[in-house]
């Protein structure tokens, strides 16, 4: 049909457009997907064709996807020290997480990253409130090669092991404090080696009530040591992302990037001091409703 002769082109055309406008994996996985059906139709299958050969194309190529994700997770070996963060690692990863975010429906509201520090390293804080907490942030930074001081019980997750190792994230014990100065420590050592940004949750736990619990000190330390600004960041609502999803709503996630401290900000004080400091700038932000009533 003409109609087919003129449409599937532009089609094709329009696919090519959008990846190069915004490189994304489920973007990628679409135009592909458009393409390969115009291209059917337009070696004469009929409309109705086109479509089947268009979610047949996509649904081959997500588990594509999944199965490329399986075999480089499969190659890294977690017990083979990881000395510099890995430009491939990251770049997969970041690809990834853009296409969680999207495909569990975030709205992501993201503001004052105009404010991210565009030379040197930094200590980026943020409130815990979710397992989701970490992609939002990785998203929101994904120029400043930022690494985690996370949790150990998260390198026995299969697959987010596997790049926590290759981006040079830090297991902290949070139960052995010697354990906890030692990646404390190394933290630092990333920092004045220039290797990555860090990134510590200084509550130290996932919030089970969604309020701002009081902060373990010690985190700061990296930031005091490693003579590096301080990154205050507010996430908030992630809590209610399976919540939606599962009736079909979009959920919107605020995350705010607060304040920068300067090292100069810091000198003279001690890490309860600049926590108390950093716990105070968040809740300027959040709101009293988020500070625990004491009694």
């Amino acid at each position: 049909m003409e109609w087919e002769s003129i449409l599937c082109p532009a089609l094709m055309v329009l696919a090519v457009v959008l990846f190069a406008l915004r490189r994304s994996l489920l973007r990628f996985i679409t135009c592909a997907s458009v393409i390969i059906a115009a291209g059917t139709v337009l070696a004469g299958l009929e409309a109705w064709q086109g479509i089947l050969v268009f979610l047949g194309s996509y649904a081959a190529l997500f588990l594509l996807a999944l199965a490329f994700l399986a075999i480089i997770c499969a190659l890294v070996d977690l017990n083979k020290p990881q000395e510099h963060d890995s430009k491939f690692y990251r770049t997969v990863m970041d690809l990834y997480i853009e296409a969680l975010i999207s495909l569990v429906w975030v709205r992501l509201d993201a503001r004052g990253l105009e404010n991210i520090p565009k030379e040197g390293r930094f200590l980026v804080v943020c409130n815990h409130l979710f397992i989701a907490d970490p992609g939002i942030v990785l998203h929101c930074f994904r120029h400043s090669q930022l690494a985690f001081l996370t949790k150990k019980e998260n390198y026995q997750l299969p697959i987010i092991a596997k790049f926590q190792h290759k981006i040079l994230c830090q297991p902290i014990d949070r139960e052995n404090d010697r354990q906890a100065l030692k990646s404390i420590i190394q933290c630092i050592r990333l920092l004045q080696n220039d290797e990555v940004s860090v990134c510590a949750f200084p509550e130290g736990y996932t919030s089970k009530d969604g309020l701002l619990h009081p902060f373990r000190s010690g985190v700061f330390k990296i930031a005091q040591k490693a003579k590096v600004p301080i990154v205050v960041c507010t996430i908030q609502n992630t809590r209610q992302i399976f919540k939606n999803l599962r009736k079909l709503r979009p959920t919107h996630v605020p995350f705010h990037l607060v304040k920068v401290y300067a090292p100069e900000e810091l000198e003279g004080l001690t890490t309860t001091q600049i926590g108390d400091m950093v716990y105070e700038t968040m809740i300027s932000d959040l709101g009293e409703n988020f500070r625990p009533q004491t009694h």
